[in-house]
């Protein structure tokens, strides 16, 4: 019986430590987020911050908008106050993010839009979503004031057409629809399958909590003997 558990716990170690070296394929995770808020904002520092663990577990995020003002039914402009604010500014504080948090719900919809055109090209949606992050919670800005939105794709070399962001809109509408039905309640929030992760930890929190889902993720597809993770 116990050379039998030796030979388990061998296999699982073997099979675990295949993953974390890529002999598996990495498992796609969704972080679902909204440019008007400010822990979504915390997210994007910590997990940002986590890129190497990230990569040693093998997990690869797909940063995707929605529209929180959508999903929340608060109406855009609204003033951000009470308990909702004063827990975003804890949260950072605790996780040792600096923030400038906006006093009022902004209007992240074209800014969304432009994210969501850049959809077949990783490297400008990255840089664009940290130039918008950036832009709003360490300089103070507003992505639904006229021309803050240029200005920054300018930066980075990228053009807005207008039509292509409208329809884009209409896209991010029906995401957040889809986001709803899928049980989220607000940003950010990873999709673990079919659990809905929101909220985010100290880093060692989320390394446990990514570590033990990739783990079992793993063992399911060794035993299915299939090699491929399910993403």
């Amino acid at each position: 019986m116990d050379e039998a558990r030796e030979r388990t716990t061998a296999a699982r170690s073997g099979n675990e430590s295949a993953a974390s070296d890529g002999a598996l394929a990495p498992i796609t995770v969704p972080v679902l987020y909204d440019f008007a808020s400010t822990i979504a904002y915390v997210a994007h520092r910590v997990l940002g911050g986590m890129a190497d663990e990230l990569a040693r577990l093998g997990v690869s995020l797909a940063w995707q908008p929605i529209d929180l003002a959508q999903l929340l039914r608060i109406p855009r402009g609204a003033p951000i106050a009470g308990e909702r604010r004063a827990n975003a500014l804890r949260v950072a504080h605790e996780l040792g993010v600096p923030v400038r948090s906006p006093t009022r719900w902004l209007d992240s919809r074209r800014a969304h839009a432009a994210i969501l055109l850049l959809r077949d090209d990783a490297r400008a949606e990255a840089a664009l979503r940290e130039r918008v992050f950036s832009g709003i919670f360490e300089q103070g800005g507003d992505p639904g004031e006229a021309g803050a939105l240029e200005g920054w794709t300018a930066e980075l070399g990228l053009a807005l057409d207008p039509a292509r962001l409208a329809r884009a809109e209409e896209d991010l509408a029906l995401r957040t629809h889809v986001a709803e039905d899928q049980g989220v309640t607000g940003v950010p929030t990873l999709l673990l399958d079919a659990w809905p992760l929101g909220g985010i930890q100290a880093p060692e929190t989320m390394r446990l909590l990514l570590e033990r889902w990739v783990r079992r993720k793993r063992e399911a597809v060794v035993a299915s003997g299939s090699g491929r993770a399910p993403s």
